[in-house]
């Protein structure tokens, strides 16, 4: 099976780089006690990073506290819930990731995009492959070959069951003519959990965002396979495309966002939106970026409900055409 899944949306961030955001509201809300910033995954991962570091600028912005908390659990349910079903009052918002497109296709739960309001996009992230340092595999080509040889024996985690990074293990296997579960998938809370995972011996493989492992694989901690994206991550050079390994030219991405709960009144959700926009041109947000090897993006809460309600549908077939729908 062949797919670009989201991907329309590496080509559509370049192109959407400070997009100019039209509202009617007037777009001078600011809060005047403490915020608390909503994050459905663990510490240590990519969605975890942006949102820390948008929190800090958001707080210097508006001089009150953003505080980040972690609300894992149930496969990524329990925080987008908190943040679909938090008083729409500006004072809780949060990172809607992927999996609001994902999470009820595989059955887990009601929640989709239309119980929260967008506000803006964080980040892109391409999926990558990575083993763990002194993994008998040292190519991508070769873990394919020793999956389809042994299937089931090698394991994969990153995420959920379902999740993007589940997607992109399970797409790409049934892309090479396998079974999507040729490598069993272990579920985790988040990409930081799984990459300790992996580092402790409990998994053969991650598929989580290149960017995420970069740290780890400057380190010499785990060793990049390939990056599921059609050019190659500029601070990981040497890791190879999974458009150059595999002859079906894979790929996948996810995506982070800044959303509100569901009824968020335009005047909050439009000047959080100015705010962030704000927040990704300055120098702080830009070295950030480079430091985990990854572009500046922006997408105004208009274009981003859009592109999320189609990575929804497109997402929705590559769940059914694996099998995990219910």
């Amino acid at each position: 099976m062949k797919s670009k899944i989201l991907l329309s949306l590496t080509a559509v961030f370049a192109a959407t780089l400070f997009l100019t955001q039209a509202y009617a509201a007037d777009c001078n809300w600011k809060p005047t006690r403490a915020v608390t910033y909503v994050v459905p995954w663990g510490a240590g991962g990519g969605t975890d990073a942006n949102s820390r570091m948008l929190s800090s600028l958001l707080s210097k912005k508006f001089g009150v506290p953003f505080n980040v908390v972690n609300k894992t659990g149930g496969n990524g349910v329990t925080g987008h819930s908190a943040l679909a079903k938090a008083k729409p009052d500006g004072y809780t918002i949060g990172s809607a990731t992927v999996e609001i497109a994902t999470m009820h296709w595989v059955g887990l739960t009601d929640l989709s995009y239309k119980n929260i309001t967008p506000i803006a996009l964080v980040d892109i992230v391409p999926a990558g492959v990575t083993v763990k340092k002194g993994s008998q595999f040292k190519s991508l080509g070769e873990l394919l070959a020793y999956a389809k040889a042994n299937p089931g024996k090698l394991t994969g985690s990153g995420t959920s069951q379902g999740g993007i990074w589940h997607l992109a293990l399970a797409g790409m296997l049934q892309s090479e003519g396998m079974p999507a579960d040729a490598i069993r998938w272990i579920p985790s809370k988040g990409a930081g959990p799984a990459m300790k995972e992996i580092m402790a011996g409990g998994v053969d493989v991650v598929t989580v965002a290149l960017s995420e492992a970069k740290s780890l694989i400057e380190q010499g901690e785990l060793t990049g396979l390939a990056y599921m994206n059609p050019k190659r991550m500029s601070a990981l050079p040497d890791v190879p495309t999974t458009v150059e390994e595999l002859a079906n030219d894979w790929t996948l991405a996810a995506y982070i966002t800044v959303s509100g709960p569901e009824g968020l009144p335009e005047n909050i959700a439009c000047s959080y939106d100015a705010a962030a926009k704000e927040a990704f041109a300055t120098k702080e947000w830009a070295d950030f970026k480079a430091s985990r090897g990854s572009d500046v993006v922006y997408m105004g809460s208009k274009e981003l409900t859009e592109m999320i309600a189609k990575s929804d549908v497109d997402l929705g077939e590559t769940i059914k055409g694996i099998g995990l729908a219910k």
